[in-house]
Formats: structure tokens, C-alpha cells, sequence
């Protein structure tokens, strides 16, 4: 059986579990720390969001909300329209847990299992970068409201 990709960061936030929800799923700070198109709506993001980008080989990247439990747990499947084998949803996805401590929010993100795709160390590599950066992001967001 192949190795799973799962990137898997968490972080320690000075503040509550709302705070981190809000930039998580309001596009004004989503924004911030992940990329949007421009015109993207400004309603809060919830289960069926959607995003679609179109990559310059012709090709779309679009991500899908499939869980969003309030302060707890946020799901975006990952699905790119040129990848050969198309996983089931769910399996390659990005995925926020948020815990809520007495005086502080731990937030732990998973991103993957990019094993099941073609080129999939690629996605993987360029995850490691992006939860690392989005992870501070999101925190002094958080921290800031």
C-alpha cells in the first residue's frame, strides 16, 4: 500500500474559537491568508461553497465546501479537473479542526491524502509552504479581532 500525503499543522491561538471561525469562512480574510478571485461574493463561506479557478494550461481547480460545523470543523474537498484519477470527495481536501481551550484555540489543519492523485508529492510539497504560511496568517488574524 502507497504512503499517505497529508500535510498536518496545528497552531496555539490567543483568542476564541468564533474569531477563528470568522477568518476562516468570512471571504474578507480568507482572502488574506489563502487566494480568491476578485470577485468573489462577500457572504460568509458555508456547506456548497464554492471556488473555481482556471489554471493556464486550460484546466480548473475548484475547491467545495463539504462540512462546515460552526467552530469546530471545516472541510474543502480539492478537485482538479486535468488529474486523471478522480478521487472520491472528501479525499483530497483541506481540513480545519478547531478546539477551544479555557484561554486559547487550538487550530490544526490537514491538507491531502495526495497519494491518491498523479504528480501528487507536487500538491503535497507546495502544501507544506501553504499551511505553514497560512497557519501565522490565521493566527495573527485571529489575534487582531
Amino acid at each position: 500500500m502507497e504512503n499517505t500525503l497529508v500535510v498536518q499543522e496545528s497552531i496555539r491561538i490567543n483568542t476564541t474559537a468564533t474569531n477563528v471561525w470568522e477568518i476562516l469562512t468570512n471571504p474578507r480574510y480568507v482572502a488574506i491568508w489563502d487566494e480568491l478571485p476578485e470577485d468573489y461574493p462577500q457572504e460568509h463561506m458555508t456547506t456548497g461553497s464554492k471556488v473555481i479557478w482556471d489554471t493556464p494550461n486550460g484546466n480548473q481547480s475548484i475547491t467545495t465546501i463539504i462540512k462546515a460545523l460552526k467552530e469546530e470543523e471545516l472541510v474543502i474537498d480539492l478537485y482538479v479537473t486535468s488529474w486523471k484519477k478522480k478521487p472520491q470527495q472528501g479525499e483530497v481536501a483541506y481540513r480545519f479542526y478547531i478546539e477551544e481551550n479555557n484561554d486559547h484555540t487550538l487550530l490544526s489543519i490537514e491538507i491531502g491524502d495526495f497519494s491518491l492523485i498523479e504528480n501528487g508529492q507536487m500538491y503535497y510539497d507546495a502544501s507544506v509552504e501553504f499551511a505553514e504560511d497560512a497557519k501565522q496568517t490565521i493566527k495573527d488574524l485571529a489575534e487582531g479581532l
